[in-house]
């Protein structure tokens, strides 16, 4: 299809020209009509991401208890304002309804599980680990080998040096960390 120039500009005035009075837009409505920005009354707090141990830095914003959003701290000298997909999933770890807040327990050969009480998850888990330590006591070595742990990034310094020492009193020196997984 070939055009002249005096064709085309015909076809464009005359294009415009049945558009402008079949279609009406009401710019008013538009101009008038407002918008409530989401951080609005939302309270600002600077952290800092709790996934790995790179420390990178988060503003979080809370209303009403509620976290409303995550983002990169422009300032913080890690991250630089930026986030891994992990840190930038982070209010869908306090929020996500599909979270798991009660111990489960399931029996051996079992095919359900069944919540059990903080008190006796505990307990189980404590007989547990003193029949292990029971029955695979080294007295050559004064310890076992059948008991390690594994710790996390989620895990802070305070929370570390517990753990270190809790595998330590029971006789164990298989101690590790992600990182070096």
């Amino acid at each position: 299809m070939d055009f002249s120039r005096r064709q085309f500009l015909k076809l464009s005035v005359s294009t415009v020209a049945v558009l402008s009075t079949g279609l009406h837009f009401d710019t008013g409505k538009a101009k008038a009509t407002g918008y409530t920005l989401k951080l609005h009354d939302a309270t600002e707090y600077p952290s800092i991401c709790h996934f790995c141990s790179g420390g990178c830095g988060v503003i979080v914003h809370v209303r009403e208890g509620n976290l409303v959003n995550v983002e990169g701290d422009p300032d913080h000298p890690t991250n630089k304002g930026t986030l891994c997909p992990k840190g930038a999933a982070l209010g869908q770890v306090r929020g996500n309804t599909r979270r798991i807040t009660k111990p489960l327990y399931r029996a051996p050969g079992g095919k359900d599980w069944q919540e059990i009480s903080w008190e006796t998850a505990v307990d189980k888990i404590a007989r547990k680990i003193k029949e292990v330590r029971d029955t695979t006591w080294l007295p050559a070595t004064n310890s076992t080998n059948a008991i390690g742990l594994l710790g996390s990034a989620e895990l802070d310094n305070e929370e570390c040096y517990l753990m270190t020492k809790f595998i330590r009193t029971i006789g164990s020196n298989y101690n590790e960390h992600q990182a070096r997984v």
